[in-house]
């Protein structure tokens, strides 16, 4: 074992416990500072057989060469290089672990982002289809993916999937297993003005509500956000707390721009319908729609929704984008008013409804019959 501390140093030392075994750990010394990183690896003090002894030095061993690989580590990143360890990485194992320890809301859209990739990479390159080396990953390989997604995301989901890819690419890489972000400078660039997915007509809401569905709380949370514009990540949050039963609104704070938006607090006046799905204040605050996870309540919808005899793809999120067309359609709503319903910082992200409501229009007056003018 070494001994003694010199400058930019990583000593492997010892440490007595209480219960008679020594913890091994890292004393690392670099540039003035010290710190300690233990290993969880554990020598008997005194060995008291055969056994004892060479597992003692099996765990000196291993010490060792973490120690050495740690150093050598350290010392390359002070030249800014990749070390040899880190180079041998499978970045799709680092992703995996990445995904697995992930706590935000949007863990769906990261495991989403891997799968797609892993998919990308056993169609365009087979032979790294369950091992590519940070090295092999270039601005090239980033390129042809944001390709790969936007032929076969619609909208913004291939913006999304991109987005997720590219804050781990950024964590490894400051982590020091990239010498260079391969993603810099690289952009999914969608249409954020087009509507893509499917939107339900007044009259598929009302026969959507009458089509009877086994449990309650699903059925009344889609209904809601249908009439107040809501995503899945909002409505599964509410509690009553949220409603001001007197004032006759409900007021939240959107999980997607929480933090990053002035507009990000909503206030929604509460309609007679929208009350009848709240139902009265109970004595203990709680949430008002007790729903399983998002893939539970998406297969629901989909029964249902077929159940209804409704031949549409519909998701949670359409009955945010049936909200704004409708208000904007069928309700005759200006633009602005609708903006702030939905907590839009702007009219951008609004106008692609009006976009839809003229779509829409042009596909009522084209499916009139023709006339013969002979």
């Amino acid at each position: 074992m070494r001994k003694g501390t010199k400058k930019n140093n990583v000593t492997l030392r010892e440490k007595a416990l209480s219960n008679g075994n020594i913890s091994l750990y890292l004393d690392i010394y670099r540039d003035g500072v010290r710190v300690k990183e233990y290993l969880k690896l554990y020598i008997v003090d005194k060995p008291k057989n055969t056994f004892e002894r060479q597992q003692n030095k099996e765990t000196l061993q291993l010490a060792e060469e973490i120690r050495t690989a740690r150093e050598t580590e350290l010392n390359h990143s002070a030249f800014g290089l990749v070390s040899p360890v880190k180079k041998r990485i499978n970045f799709l194992e680092f992703f995996q672990n990445y995904v697995d320890t992930y706590t935000k809301k949007d863990l769906r859209m990261m495991q989403g982002s891997l799968q797609r990739f892993k998919n990308f990479l056993a169609e365009s390159y087979p032979t790294m289809k369950n091992y590519i080396k940070p090295e092999q990953m270039d601005k090239d390989m980033m390129v042809k993916f944001v390709e790969y997604l936007q032929n076969r995301s619609i909208g913004e989901g291939a913006r999304g999937y991109f987005q997720r890819f590219k804050k781990v690419v950024k964590y490894a890489t400051e982590k020091d297993i990239f010498h260079k972000n391969p993603t810099n400078g690289v952009s999914c660039i969608v249409d954020d003005t087009a509507l893509t997915k499917d939107v339900l007509t007044l009259e598929e809401i009302q026969e959507l509500a009458k089509t009877p569905y086994q449990n309650g709380d699903i059925k009344k949370a889609f209904l809601f956000c249908l009439y107040a514009g809501l995503r899945y990540c909002d409505v599964v949050d509410l509690k009553y707390s949220n409603v001001d039963y007197s004032g006759k609104r409900i007021k939240f704070e959107q999980a997607k721009t929480k933090g990053h938006s002035k507009n990000s607090i909503v206030i929604i006046p509460l309609s007679q319908t929208l009350f009848s799905l709240i139902g009265e204040k109970p004595t203990k605050d709680d949430y008002i729609f007790k729903l399983p996870s998002h893939t539970g309540c998406l297969k629901a919808l989909r029964t249902w929704v077929a159940r209804a005899g409704i031949d549409k793809h519909i998701t949670w999120h359409c009955a945010r984008h049936s909200f704004a067309v409708n208000l904007l359609g069928e309700c005759q709503t200006d633009i602005k008013t609708v903006a702030s319903l939905l907590g839009h910082s702007g009219l951008k992200h609004t106008e692609k409804y009006t976009r839809a409501v003229d779509s829409l229009k042009e596909k009522a007056v084209n499916s009139l019959p023709e006339i013969s003018l002979e």
